[in-house]
C-alpha cells in the first residue's frame, strides 16, 4: 500500500521551510545592513551546495541500497547548522551556519523523489498528489509569516524556521524505507545514460529555468516590499503562484494525456521567457504582477513534473537516487547559483529591471535546448 500521508508530511515540512526562507529570509539579511552582492551570496549557498552535496548522498544510497536513514542524520544536522544563526550576524558566521544547513538540507529532497517514485512504480502519475503536500506546506508558511512579519520584528523569522526544521527531522522517523538493489557494478551504465544527448540537453534547459528564477527567489519580496508593497501582500502573491502550481498538480495526468512531454515544456519555457521581464517592468501594476505568478504554475509546477517524468524513465530504480541528484545539481544547485549570484551583482549595478530580464533571456534559451531535443525522446 501506498504510505501516503508519512510521504505527504515530510513534503509539507520540507516546502513550508522554503516557502518561509526563500521569500523572507532575505528581509532578514537586509535589517543586518548586508549589501544586495552579500545577500546574494549568503540567499545561493543553498544553490551552491546542490552542486556537490546531493551527488554525494545519492552515491551513498546508491551504494548502501536504503535512504532514510541518511534522511535522519542529514535533517539532523541542518538543524544544528541553521542554530548557530541565533549566536551570529556577521557576514562570516552567516557564511559558515547557513554552508552547513544547506550542505545537510539539499540531501533531503533527491533521496524523498526517490522513494516516493519507489513506492508509486508504475503509477508516476499519482506524483503530483504526494507532491502537492509541499506546495500546500509553502502557501501555509509564505501567507502566515507574510501576516506575522507584518505585526512581529523580522527576527521571529529564527525561530519559525527551526520550527520547521523540527517537523523535517520529525516527519523522517515516519519514511518508510524502500529497498533497492545496490549499484556497484553499474557505473558505465550510468554514465551512458547521461551521454546521451536527449539526456543532456534537458538537464541543460532546466539549469537555465533555475537561473531564470534566481532574482525571483532571492530578491522579490525585497523589490516589492521597496515598491510600497506590504509584506502580507508579498505572502498573498507567493501563494497565488503555488496555488497555480497546485492545481498544475492535480491536474497533470489528464495533461499528460492530451499533450506530449515536449509540448508541456516547450510550453513550461516560454511562460518563464515572459514571466520575468513583466515582473522587472511592471512592478507598480498590481494586475500584471498576478498574471506573472499565475505563470508559475507552468515555469515551475508543470516543468517539475514533467522532470520528475523523465528523470524516473531514464535512469530506473537502481540509479534513480544518483539521477535525482543530478538532476538536482544541475538545474537548482548549478542553475539557481548562477541566478542567484548573478542578481546580486546585476541588482546593484543595473538595477532590478535589467536583473529580471536577465532572467527571460535564460528561459528563452531553455526554450531553443527543448525545441532542439527530438520528437521521441519525449513522447
Amino acid at each position: 500500500m501506498l504510505p501516503y500521508w508519512r510521504l505527504s508530511a515530510h513534503y509539507f515540512f520540507y516546502f513550508a521551510f522554503i516557502g518561509t526562507f526563500s521569500p523572507y529570509f532575505g528581509l532578514y539579511l537586509a535589517s543586518l545592513g548586508l549589501s544586495a552582492f552579500d545577500i546574494g551570496v549568503l540567499m545561493s549557498l543553498t544553490q551552491v551546495m546542490r552542486l556537490v552535496a546531493p551527488n554525494l548522498w545519492g552515491l551513498l544510497a546508491s551504494r548502501l541500497g536504503c535512504h532514510v536513514p541518511i534522511m535522519r542524520s542529514a535533517a539532523l544536522a541542518s538543524l544544528a547548522g541553521f542554530s548557530s544563526l541565533y549566536f551570529t550576524q556577521g557576514f562570516a558566521g552567516l557564511f559558515v551556519g547557513l554552508a552547513v544547513l544547506a550542505f545537510f538540507w539539499t540531501a533531503t529532497l533527491p533521496l524523498i523523489e526517490t522513494v516516493t517514485l519507489a513506492h508509486l512504480g508504475a503509477a508516476t502519475a499519482r506524483y503530483g498528489s504526494i507532491r502537492l503536500w509541499g506546495s500546500i506546506g509553502f502557501v501555509v508558511a509564505v501567507l502566515g509569516v507574510g501576516y506575522l512579519l507584518d505585526a512581529a520584528r523580522v527576527t521571529v523569522l529564527l525561530p519559525v524556521l527551526s520550527v520547521l526544521l523540527l517537523g523535517i527531522l520529525g516527519s523522517s522517523f515516519f519514511m518508510p524505507e524502500v529497498r533497492v538493489k545496490p549499484a556497484d557494478e553499474d557505473g558505465p551504465r550510468f554514465l551512458a545514460i547521461l551521454a546521451r544527448a536527449e539526456v543532456r540537453r534537458f538537464l541543460a534547459a532546466s539549469f537555465f529555468m533555475s537561473a531564470a528564477h534566481g532574482a525571483l527567489y532571492v530578491f522579490y519580496s525585497i523589490y516589492l516590499v521597496s515598491q510600497g508593497y506590504s509584506k502580507s501582500l508579498v505572502g498573498w502573491l507567493w501563494t497565488l503562484g503555488v496555488l497555480v502550481e497546485i492545481g498544475v498538480f492535480f491536474y497533470m495526468p489528464q495533461l499528460f494525456k492530451r499533450f506530449t512531454l515536449r509540448a508541456v515544456l516547450l510550453f513550461c519555457f516560454a511562460c518563464a521567457a515572459v514571466r520575468f521581464g513583466l515582473i522587472g517592468w511592471c512592478v507598480a501594476f498590481l494586475p500584471v504582477l498576478v498574471f506573472a505568478q499565475v505563470l508559475h504554475g507552468a515555469t515551475f509546477g508543470a516543468h517539475h513534473a514533467c522532470a520528475m517524468a523523465l528523470i524516473n524513465r531514464w535512469f530506473g530504480a537502481s540509479h534513480q537516487a544518483r539521477g535525482q541528484a543530478i538532476y538536482g545539481s544541475i538545474s537548482f544547485g548549478a542553475g539557481g547559483m548562477l541566478g542567484g549570484m548573478l542578481s546580486g551583482w546585476l541588482w546593484d549595478a543595473m538595477g532590478p529591471q535589467v536583473t529580471f530580464t536577465v532572467g527571460s533571456i535564460f528561459g528563452a534559451i531553455g526554450l531553443m535546448l527543448v525545441w532542439r531535443m527530438h520528437r521521441e525522446a519525449l513522447s
